[in-house]
């Protein structure tokens, strides 16, 4: 029998509860809740929400067209699984999108900013460390968005957020499956990077840390 995921409770108040039930299924698969073919109920949802199911239909719904989310022709939803060809065009549109926010982010990374994101790379290293599946997927999160969001971009983030979303349950699900002790960390590199001002680092950091990231999901795990 497979457990419910854990939903967060809001880090912010929300106008509606459909906001706040649409964003706290999205970051429950952005953090690796829900894994590749699972099924998505309404009515489980509600239930594990607190709420009735009209919000989260609506939050399924936003979810399917950011395809976080599939919807099959029996109108069953599901969290889609993935093929090598969307993996590779998900990897270039990620290294594209987030090389170009990395960029624009780099000239607002003041001491104290600097300082958070090395707060947050000491979380990863140490989840890495302890062989610590949930902080990691947590941390790596909070790093790379805490960076992303000091450029004040609009597009780019929800195109970034989108791109996450289709692939945090496959990734979590090799993570459970392999473990995180063999990940790549270029987080150190691209620390020092925005340190020295050198955007070509940045970039390079970025997309490394991309590629090498999701280059770690075994084939056998690919429709």
């Amino acid at each position: 029998m497979k457990m419910a995921p854990e939903f967060s409770p809001p880090q912010e108040e929300f106008r509606t509860t459909q906001e706040r039930v649409y964003f706290q299924v999205r970051d429950a698969i952005l953090r690796g809740k829900f894994l590749p073919g699972h099924p998505v109920t309404i009515r489980g949802l509600a239930a594990d929400l607190n709420c009735s199911p009209m919000p989260v239909r609506e939050a399924l719904r936003r979810l399917t067209s950011e395809r976080a989310l599939e919807l099959s022709d029996t109108r069953r939803v599901t969290v889609p699984t993935m093929t090598p060809e969307k993996l590779a065009e998900i990897c270039a549109a990620r290294v594209a999108l987030e090389c170009q926010a990395a960029e624009q982010a780099l000239p607002f990374v003041g001491r104290g900013a600097l300082e958070r994101l090395r707060q947050l790379d000491a979380r990863v290293t140490k989840a890495l460390r302890e062989k610590d599946i949930e902080e990691y997927v947590t941390a790596n999160l909070d790093f790379h968005f805490t960076l992303y969001r000091l450029g004040h971009p609009h597009i780019i983030l929800s195109l970034i957020e989108s791109l996450w979303l289709q692939t945090a349950p496959l990734q979590h699900l090799v993570f459970q499956r392999f473990g995180v002790q063999e990940l790549p960390d270029r987080h150190e590199d691209l620390l020092g990077a925005i340190a020295d001002g050198d955007v070509a680092r940045v970039r390079l950091a970025i997309r490394q840390d991309i590629e090498e990231g999701l280059g770690s999901i075994p084939a056998e795990e690919l429709l």
